[in-house]
């Protein structure tokens, strides 16, 4: 892994953060709760990853709002379109590896050095637990793999193709690749909801970190399937 971080590192541009209208990071920083396991330990072969983004709007629609401790949904230190759910490691058969191990855990830096990219405490340190240890041997180290490559995208204005009329999940797949050329449709997932409403993107990578074609779980809606995306703006 630390061969393909490097390459990484000398590919990328310039960082940005997650697709924020506006993010401040809380002065005070509360660690959550320990991560608990919602599976068995799985350690296999790393095949691949899928870097999944998620669609802020979507995710806030109803309750969320409301909750005072919801960074990404209460407007309080920002608000955000996409941003980064975490970087999961794919077998070379079989179940994914997950949960090999819960410690070391986050820190307060670790925190806060994502929460502009992945506004949620929680889960900050669920992504570490269940998909973190078991590529890397620390949070630190998981997270600059997983920023390199979140830093690397250009991500569309989904705000925008929100507005598009006959809008299909394959207009949302141009508009990434075309603002993230080497990119190619067919890496690009698309999430939605029962009703068709964009949820995520699952960006998906071979062991070398660069993109390579969905495996069918991971694509999602063909490209001629309507798409509603619930607007941010």
């Amino acid at each position: 892994i630390r061969a393909a971080l490097a390459v990484l590192a000398l590919a990328a541009p310039l960082p940005a953060l997650a697709q924020a209208y506006s993010c401040r990071v809380p002065d005070r920083i509360e660690l959550p709760r320990p991560a608990r396991p919602d599976g068995p330990t799985v350690r296999s072969a790393i095949g691949g990853y899928v870097l999944a983004v998620s669609w802020t709007p979507e995710y806030c629609r109803g309750n969320r709002a409301a909750d005072p401790a919801n960074m990404q949904c209460n407007g309080r230190n920002g608000r955000f379109g996409f941003v980064l759910h975490g970087l999961w490691p794919e077998a070379v058969k079989g179940p994914s590896p997950q949960w090999c191990a819960l410690s070391p855990r986050p820190t307060v830096s670790d925190h806060r050095a994502q929460l502009c990219r992945t506004p949620v405490p929680w889960l900050i340190e669920h992504e570490w637990a269940k998909h973190g240890s078991c590529m890397a041997s620390t949070p630190a180290d998981y997270f600059k793999v997983a920023n390199i490559l979140w830093d690397s995208l250009r991500l569309p204005d989904a705000d925008g193709l929100s507005r598009r009329k006959g809008l299909v999940a394959g207009d949302l797949r141009r508009a990434f690749v075309l603002n993230n050329p080497g990119w190619r449709k067919d890496a690009v997932g698309v999430l939605v909801s029962n009703g068709g409403w964009l949820r995520e993107l699952y960006l998906c990578l071979g062991k070398d970190f660069r993109p390579r074609a969905c495996p069918r779980k991971n694509f999602g809606p063909g490209d001629q399937v309507p798409l509603k995306i619930w607007r941010g703006l």
